[in-house]
């Protein structure tokens, strides 16, 4: 019998096929020091980024002010900036600061939403990237009960 974990795998595995990508494509795409920063500096430079993201009023975030479950926080992030290929979510005090990274092909709208977890009340970021170059807007979350971790 199939343990749960192997299921999942080979469950991965068809639909990366499906979608075009084998199984190493999917791990590379992983970006796994991005995903253990624990700071925004540490996410921009671990996705690449060759300065200090710079705040831009051409980036927004839209978040509640305050969060009455931490497991599910909505959050919507969008820029203005032209050439932007990637938008993600940085959540300050998270134990793993990178909540959410999007890549954009050209020509996409740079607008998404998304549920993230935070683990306390927080600065919350929507960091976008132009070029080499990031940008980001922020927010203050208050949580009143945790999300992760707890």
């Amino acid at each position: 019998m199939t343990n749960r974990r192997e299921l999942l795998q080979s469950g991965a595995a068809v639909l990366g096929a499906a979608a075009g990508l084998s199984p190493q494509a999917a791990r590379a795409a992983w970006n796994q020091a991005a995903f253990e920063a624990q700071s925004l500096a540490a996410v921009v430079k671990a996705l690449g980024g060759t300065a200090a993201a710079a705040e831009s009023r051409q980036v927004q975030l839209q978040a509640p002010e305050i969060a009455e479950n931490g497991a599910v926080v909505r959050v919507s992030a969008a820029s203005q900036l032209p050439g932007t290929t990637q938008l993600a979510i940085v959540v300050e005090k998270n134990p793993n600061a990178l909540a959410a990274v999007f890549e954009l092909p050209s020509g996409t709208d740079a607008h998404l939403a998304t549920n993230i977890k935070m683990a306390e009340t927080s600065k919350v970021y929507a960091l976008a990237k132009v070029g080499d170059r990031y940008y980001y807007a922020a927010q203050q979350v208050t949580v009143t009960l945790g999300g992760c971790g707890n």
